[in-house]
């Protein structure tokens, strides 16, 4: 196997290593053997907690198995435990009418809006929406999926008439980050929270003295320990996907409730600066 390739399998492997690995090993190998199905939904702060173990022991671990890292072995573990069909769609099965399988996924994302509302930190959310309104500028970072919240965002913001951009590449996100200043804010967006991209960008924008507003769905992820304020999105997430379907939708609603709170703040400002855009959009239409 290459440097590079990864195992297509994890609990083979691990069992089959168990006695070469580490006392401390051992003890994180020991939880994902036993709550397999839980571990493919954790960040590694979520399983070292759960483990009472360092993330810088799990990352040992992965690599010791062949994995470059704690999200290569979620992907084989999912393998591992979950049918193809079962990777894509939580309980949608092969011989699901499109009628079945559409109530399914609805009722997932359904589901997900009622689990934030319920444990939606309304003071964080205020927190953040009074820094928006006071922001010199705003930059969003996203990588892959998230990036879809991050362009909204500047759609979105752009009619406030404050500087705003989205950041999708790496090294864009970076120089921005190396730019910013003090009365700057970054809205960081990472389903997973554990983005290595996206924990570097934000660490670089704190240096630069920015704020950063972090919208994740996981309470203990590395982003959420990072950010000045985090805004979580408890998407039901189906199994395991890479994707993360649901908490797409539900981080978009997250981006609705900025929005809306900003714009309540500057009610006049909008309403000017939207006719502006209005008057300019209009000569483009027959």
């Amino acid at each position: 196997m290459s440097e590079t390739q990864s195992p297509l399998s994890c609990l083979p492997i691990l069992r089959s290593m168990y006695n070469d690995l580490t006392k401390a090993e051992q003890k994180i190998s020991d939880y994902i053997l036993q709550n397999p199905a839980d571990v493919v939904h954790m960040t590694i702060s979520e399983l070292a907690e759960a483990s009472s173990s360092a993330e810088a022991t799990i990352f040992r671990l992965c690599r010791k198995l062949g994995f470059p890292g704690f999200q290569g072995l979620k992907i084989a573990l999912a393998g591992d435990i979950f049918t193809p069909m079962e990777s894509v769609a939580r309980e949608v099965a092969v011989d699901d009418s499109i009628e079945l399988f559409t109530a399914k996924i609805f009722n997932n994302i359904n589901e997900g809006l009622q689990d934030t509302l319920k444990m939606l930190d309304y003071a964080a959310l205020e927190k953040a929406i009074g820094i928006l309104a006071a922001a010199r500028r705003i930059d969003a970072y996203g990588s892959g999926g998230s990036y879809i919240i991050a362009a909204d965002i500047e759609h979105r913001f752009l009619r406030f008439g404050i500087p705003v951009r989205s950041y999708a590449d790496a090294h864009l996100q970076i120089a921005s980050a190396a730019l910013l200043q003090p009365d700057d804010v970054v809205i960081a967006v990472s389903h997973t929270g554990a983005s290595v991209d996206i924990l570097e960008s934000v660490k670089i924008a704190k240096k630069s003295g920015a704020t950063v507003i972090a919208i994740t769905s996981y309470i203990k992820s590395p982003l959420s320990q990072l950010a000045d304020v985090a805004l979580f999105g408890m998407a039901r997430e189906i199994n395991y996907r890479s994707d993360a379907m649901a908490s797409r939708l539900i981080h978009l609603a997250i981006v609705d409730l900025l929005y809306t709170g900003v714009m309540l703040k500057q009610p006049d400002r909008l309403i000017a600066n939207m006719n502006k855009v209005r008057v300019a959009i209009s000569t483009r239409r027959l």
